[in-house]
């Protein structure tokens, strides 16, 4: 198995996971799946590229870089070489409660820096866990009902074990409560679910959109805050904002936002002011435009505040090399 199995799964091919540097629910344990390509054919205007002939060197920069995040702007991904693993022969989930967010979050970072991470890590935030558990009562955060997280471990019976007794161990001594099992499973049994919801909100009037950042740990709080405000700031009070952080590294974290409000009557323009308002937030707070969810057309406006002019520079000159007519994913990428 890759342990890639993002929510856009069922939609997804294995050359869109590649050019959009993808990450899955299973990242903690098995890594961004640009972490897992070992080589790359890659058609382009120019000739075919051929990339990963070695399993590691120092031949100058790594082009399968410059392919991952492409977008296809640069040529059309023929080929994917990966890093497989043994079928897990255990998966196990469990629920753990934090009193806050912030002290779920800085669980994380203790794993994370430790080097304790489970197969899946994830947290919900005060209002994302009210929801997720049916306790509309309890949204509204400031700790009303507590905070989610989700612990998985996938292997072999006795690497599980080990794993999960000292994971477990941390978390309780930082304070956590355990669940047990029930919580962690609902979790992943139900987890493809939510997209479909969408339409049938939008068809009873509520906007419902997500957008997602990553960001070091030092500055995680401030970008949670900021991104929050400007979409309730854009959208209304009545706007209701989840979020969660299932992508964890040493040096920091992802942050996932759903929103849902009430839908105006025309629901894009309304959604591209609290998109725009966003964005701003992310980028202005030292936050990235996009962790997994990659640039397209809506995230290109904020990318060259995000690697400078240099960098666009740099971005241009490979487009016109490769592709001078443009003919390759056109209006994607590049500022």
């Amino acid at each position: 198995t890759l342990g890639h199995f993002p929510q856009s799964f069922q939609y997804a091919s294995i050359g869109g996971f590649a050019v959009t540097r993808s990450s899955g629910q299973s990242s903690a344990g098995y890594g961004r799946f640009d972490s897992l390509v070992v080589g790359l054919t890659v058609a382009t205007p120019q000739g075919t590229l051929q990339l990963g002939n070695s399993p590691a060197n120092a031949a100058g920069p790594d082009l399968r870089e410059l392919i991952m995040g492409s977008e296809g702007a640069f040529g059309v991904v023929t080929a994917v070489r990966v890093r497989v693993r043994p079928l897990p022969q255990v998966k196990t989930y469990e629920g753990w409660r934090w009193a806050s967010f912030a002290e779920g979050a800085a669980a994380m970072r203790t794993l994370a820096q430790a080097g304790m991470l489970p197969t899946v890590l994830r947290l919900s935030d005060e209002n994302e866990t009210a929801i997720n558990l049916a306790k509309p009562a309890e949204v509204g955060g400031e700790s009303a009902g507590g905070c989610l997280m989700i612990t998985g471990y996938e292997g072999t019976p006795e690497a599980v074990e080990a794993k999960k007794a000292a994971v477990t161990a941390l978390l309780a001594g930082l304070g956590g409560e355990n669940q047990g099992p029930d919580s962690g499973q609902a979790w992943s049994d139900g987890r493809f679910h939510g997209p479909y919801l969408r339409d049938s909100l939008l068809d009873v009037g509520v906007l419902v959109e997500t957008m997602e950042t990553v960001t070091f740990w030092s500055n995680l709080d401030h970008v949670y805050t900021a991104v929050k405000d400007a979409l309730v700031g854009a959208l209304g009070e009545a706007t209701l904002v989840l979020c969660h952080i299932s992508h964890v590294y040493e040096t920091g974290a992802s942050l996932y936002f759903t929103v849902a409000t009430k839908a105006a009557d025309e629901p894009l323009p309304q959604w591209d002011v609290a998109k725009q308002a966003a964005s701003a937030a992310m980028v202005r707070n030292g936050a990235s435009i996009t962790h997994h969810h990659a640039v397209g057309q809506d995230h290109k406006p904020w990318l060259a505040e995000e690697i400078g002019p240099v960098g666009v520079q740099m971005l241009r000159a490979v487009k016109a090399e490769i592709d001078p007519t443009g003919v390759l994913n056109p209006g994607v990428l590049i500022p």
